[in-house]
C-alpha cells in the first residue's frame, strides 16, 4: 500500500466514523497540528481531543491528493457533526509517514469555518 492509499484509507476511516481504524493508522508518537493552535503529541492526547470534538458524523471529501516520498498532501473539505451541527472545513492537509502509520498531521484551514454552520 502507498503512502497516499494510507491516507485514502484514514479519509474512508473517518467517513465511517471508525475511530479504532483512524486511531491504527496514527503512530503511537504522532503530533497532530490543526494550524494555527499548538501541536498535540501522542496517540493519547490525540484521541482526547478528537473525542472532545463530539463528532458523531464526517463527510470528508478527498479533492485532490498528492505524495512524495513519505509525505502525503492533500485538499479536502471536511464536513463533520459535532454536537448535532454541520460545520464545512476546506483544509489542506500533510501527513508524513513512517512503516505505513502516520507520525505527523497537519491541517490548515480558517479557523472561522468552525464558527459557521451548513
Amino acid at each position: 500500500m502507498s503512502n497516499a492509499d494510507v491516507i485514502r484509507a484514514f479519509v474512508d476511516a473517518w467517513n465511517r466514523c471508525d475511530f479504532a481504524a483512524v486511531y491504527a493508522l496514527m503512530a503511537d508518537d504522532i503530533v497532530y497540528h490543526n494550524v494555527p493552535w499548538e501541536p498535540l503529541h501522542g496517540i493519547d492526547a490525540v484521541r482526547s481531543a478528537v473525542t472532545s470534538f463530539g463528532i458523531d458524523a464526517c463527510e470528508w471529501t478527498l479533492h485532490h491528493i498528492a505524495e512524495s516520498g513519505p509525505v502525503v498532501l492533500t485538499e479536502r473539505t471536511d464536513r463533520v457533526r459535532m454536537g448535532g451541527n454541520w460545520v464545512t472545513i476546506r483544509i489542506m492537509g500533510a501527513f508524513e509517514l513512517e512503516n505505513g502509520r502516520i507520525r505527523a498531521w497537519r491541517d490548515y484551514f480558517d479557523p472561522a469555518d468552525l464558527t459557521r454552520a451548513r
